[in-house]
């Protein structure tokens, strides 16, 4: 059984281009349901310039900034080794990423130290800018035993995705839709198919002369292949068949 990747905070050294040799390093306990990436550049309107000019009046300022929404859960009951009796025993490596460190370029002046989000092929670097912990069940003792964070980063430029390879899925079929008017054999003798049939019970196409518009088809499929990778689109909904 494949396990899921997980996600992790990782500090980075004050360059933002490396980790940081001996850093502080988080697995987080439940990997988060949702990241919000949000983009944002300063747009101001130049002075002495004509207010009525509306759109064409503005520019830009500075290169912009992105900024990460995630948010943490941490329980001890979940803990399937090493268990602790209160949930700010895990979370304080959270906060540390909150505490203000000497810069390296200026002793006189703090800052946050860096740090990296990653999940699997996810990576987002840059600093904590706001951070809420919520505490939530707690012991008879009054030891908290739950908590949540909801964790904000920033990076004061736009950050660009980038992707290796051409980004197709590995066994993914390559589907066509069905035009109004076609038939299952028409479609096939425009992309060069001569077994129609086969193609029709691969599909699981119960009537090859009347398609529905829309219809997906996966016109290099055979008899022999795996109806549960095959989708049919009918009356505008999407039926996956397994």
């Amino acid at each position: 059984m494949t396990e899921f990747a997980k996600a992790c905070l990782i500090e980075l050294d004050q360059s933002f281009t490396k980790e940081k040799d001996g850093g502080s390093k988080v697995d987080v306990q439940f990997n988060p349901e949702t990241l919000k990436v949000t983009f944002a550049n300063q747009i101001v309107q130049p002075q002495g310039g004509d207010q009525a000019a509306g759109n064409a009046g503005r520019q830009f300022v500075g290169a912009g900034t992105t900024k990460l929404a995630l948010q943490l859960w941490f329980d001890v009951n979940a803990m399937e080794k090493d268990p602790v009796d209160d949930v700010r025993r895990l979370t304080q490596g959270v906060v540390f990423f909150m505490t203000p460190q000497k810069s390296d370029q200026d002793p006189a002046k703090l800052a946050p130290p860096g740090l990296r989000f990653q999940w699997g092929t996810f990576i987002f670097d840059g600093m904590v800018e706001g951070m809420e912990e919520t505490l939530e069940f707690f012991s008879p003792t009054g030891k908290p035993l739950r908590a949540s964070i909801s964790l904000t980063m920033s990076q004061q430029k736009i950050l660009e995705t980038k992707f290796e390879g051409d980004g197709k899925a590995p066994g993914q079929a390559p589907l066509k839709a069905a035009k109004q008017g076609d038939t299952l054999q028409n479609m096939a003798d425009k992309n060069g198919k001569s077994d129609w049939q086969a193609i029709a019970r691969a599909n699981g196409i119960e009537d090859p002369l009347r398609m529905a518009p829309g219809q997906l088809v996966n016109l290099n499929a055979s008899v022999g292949a795996s109806i549960g990778s095959m989708a049919n689109v009918s009356g505008g909904s999407l039926n996956t068949l397994f």
